[in-house]
């Protein structure tokens, strides 16, 4: 089954410690806009000509239900309780409502069972998050892939299930034919090409890319047949530091920077590294300490916090800290793509660091944040993981 997983990042990641959930946060100061978004990042740079679309992209949408609070890991032929259970639409989905909830106009092909997962994924992406889902299609008889995730020790194990979707009509809907758009994040995987990726390409779209883990043991970044095309490779240490044969993460970087004009690289509790092969810049920025309650889904919401910033025009620096960010604070709720922080949470976050002494060298990576946040009106609830889909509306 050919699907698009969240992003895995190496545990450690995001270190415990003191996050926002430990002061008195006043997010009542923080404001929202008619859509629900408290900014949008590219308010300046939006024309009349603009296609109508920020960012593209496709995958499998899974149904991820998730058990958080297990102490330790399942052990063969004895029954675990975990202490908190949370059900979210998951697979790209996650890096779809990262983006969305950033305020990128975000549109999805992905296929949909006709069940209640379907059902129920479908609901909280298009009227829940407000993604474009007109490229998406509905599979009659075919039902939802399904992941459980169970989150302990900082990490996860996952079971999943699913059969590939037959492909959509050559008509709208194809990934082949993506919509006209700012940028598309694309998932290479060795000896797979994409024409929907040329197609975009040729449009003069920016591509970012992720990978995934390489089950052919191979590694080589000549397999990765679309990387050609991509303006940013964003693979995690391990997966940078397999496919280019070094044993430093930053070394890695730099070779990848051979290969893509801009390589960025995540580097577990040390943060995260980039080279831009254009300017010669580098920038490295640490993590931000958060008590983590799932890592689910991280890693897409760090490509979506550092696709946003590119956008944006930010300074390469400004955009590898505001991914990690938005990734550290991902991990405080669970869930996989229902756990993406809006701009309430990246507000409320910057409000503590600066009425508190325990994260100040937060004060020098994020002071940027002062001219991009509002100062104004009231906050909104993003909706979270739910414990049982399919309530009765009342």
């Amino acid at each position: 089954m050919r699907e698009r997983r969240e992003r895995r990042e190496p545990a450690g990641w995001h270190t415990a410690g003191a996050g926002h959930r430990n002061g008195a946060v006043d997010t009542t100061a923080v404001g929202t806009t008619a859509h629900g978004h408290l900014v949008d990042p590219l308010a300046r740079l939006r024309t009349a000509g603009d296609p109508p679309v920020d960012v593209y992209l496709t995958g499998t949408v899974f149904l991820d239900i998730i058990f958080t609070g297990l102490d330790s890991a399942p052990v063969r032929g004895t029954e675990s309780w975990a202490r908190g259970m949370g059900s979210s639409p998951g697979g790209v989905a996650n890096m779809a409502t990262a983006l969305a909830r950033l305020g990128l106009r975000t549109s999805l092909a992905a296929a949909f069972g006709d069940d209640m997962y379907g059902d129920y994924c479908w609901d909280s992406l298009q009227n829940g998050e407000g993604i474009d889902l007109s490229p998406s299609h509905r599979v009659p008889g075919w039902h939802s892939p399904v992941t459980v995730s169970m989150a302990y020790e900082g990490e996860r194990t996952m079971v999943s299930h699913g059969h590939e979707a037959p492909p959509p009509d050559l008509e709208e809907g194809a990934p082949t034919h993506p919509p006209p758009s700012r940028a598309c994040v694309a998932a290479l995987a060795p000896g797979r090409q994409e024409d929907w990726i040329a197609t975009a390409a040729r449009r003069g779209t920016r591509i970012f890319a992720d990978v995934g883990w390489d089950d052919t043991g191979r590694w080589e970044l000549s397999a990765l047949a679309d990387l050609g095309r991509c303006e940013a490779f964003l693979p995690n240490a391990e997966e940078a530091m397999r496919y280019t044969r070094t044993d430093c993460p930053r070394a890695a970087a730099r070779a990848l920077a051979e290969k893509v004009p801009l390589a960025v690289v995540t580097l577990g509790a040390e943060g995260a590294y980039a080279v831009d092969a254009g300017t010669g810049e580098t920038a490295s920025v640490p993590a931000i300490e958060v008590e983590a309650l799932d890592p689910t889904g991280a890693g897409d919401v760090f490509v979506a916090g550092f696709v946003t910033g590119t956008l944006a025009g930010w300074p390469l620096a400004d955009r590898l800290a505001f991914a990690g960010l938005t990734a550290a604070l991902s991990v405080q709720e669970f869930g996989g793509s229902l756990s993406a922080p809006g701009w309430v949470e990246v507000a409320a976050w910057w409000q503590h660091v600066k009425a508190y002494d325990d994260q100040v060298a937060a004060l020098r990576h994020y002071a940027f944040l002062d001219d991009l946040l509002p100062a104004a009106a009231r906050p909104w609830p993003l909706r979270r993981a739910v414990p049982t889909i399919g309530f009765r509306q009342h």
